[in-house]
């Protein structure tokens, strides 16, 4: 007997049957039967290896990065922080900006996020602006045929930085390193509205998503 359906927040129940079902129910670091215990190491109660900022361990020579330790369980995630321990164990100022991990679900269509949500931003009490563009207005999402989706953006109501960008849609997952060289360099969202996006291409979603933010896209 199938258990009752549950409304999700703000929406209707409905029933639906499926042959197969995915349930995704977490990740957990692999750090089982590595003897961290008789080095000096301790971890969590999730069995994450704890770091200080410069990801060394209780024991001075010994680093950790990637799924092993807090943090998002991304492969590029665990890329720069390899490079930043490397960098700090030879004398350099190794550092990764966690507000600049894009994050990505490879569905159909793609979603992809990075920087803050505005969950985040309210709890914080940060003013920002929204800017949307739907891809059902860009020209090379229509002629593709793939034009569900949107781009959000959140910038700083002050002074225009961007803050977060949403991306839902065909290629969100390589779009989405647009905004995260704009947050890690400190764009504001009239920065890339002003910057030339080659036509016709998926990327002007974007470009005019910032526009919506700064002030009014053009085909929307």
């Amino acid at each position: 007997v199938p258990p009752p359906p549950e409304k999700s927040g703000g929406g209707g129940e409905k029933t639906e049957e499926y042959d197969v079902v995915l349930v995704a129910t977490g990740r957990r670091p692999y750090t089982d039967g590595l003897n961290l215990e008789a080095l000096g190491i301790q971890t969590d109660k999730l069995g994450r290896i704890n770091v200080d900022e410069h990801f060394r361990t209780a024991v001075p020579n010994i680093y950790a990065i990637g799924d092993c330790i807090d943090g998002p369980m991304l492969a590029h995630k665990a890329e720069e922080e390899g490079i930043a321990a490397i960098e700090t164990m030879k004398g350099f100022a190794g550092h990764v900006n966690y507000d600049a991990i894009p994050g990505v679900i490879y569905t159909y269509p793609e979603v992809a996020a990075v920087g803050k949500t505005e969950e985040e931003l309210k709890e914080a009490g940060v003013e920002y602006v929204v800017g949307t563009f739907p891809f059902a207005a860009n020209s090379r999402a229509r002629a593709n045929g793939s034009s569900d989706g949107f781009v959000k953006i959140l910038a700083d109501k002050t002074t225009d930085r961007i803050l977060g960008a949403h991306i839902m849609g065909p290629n969100a997952g390589e779009m989405i390193a647009e905004a995260v060289l704009g947050i890690e360099y400190g764009a504001s969202s009239e920065d890339v509205a002003r910057t030339c996006h080659a036509h016709p291409t998926l990327s002007e979603a974007f470009k005019e998503a910032c526009m919506s933010a700064y002030d009014k896209p053009i085909h929307f």
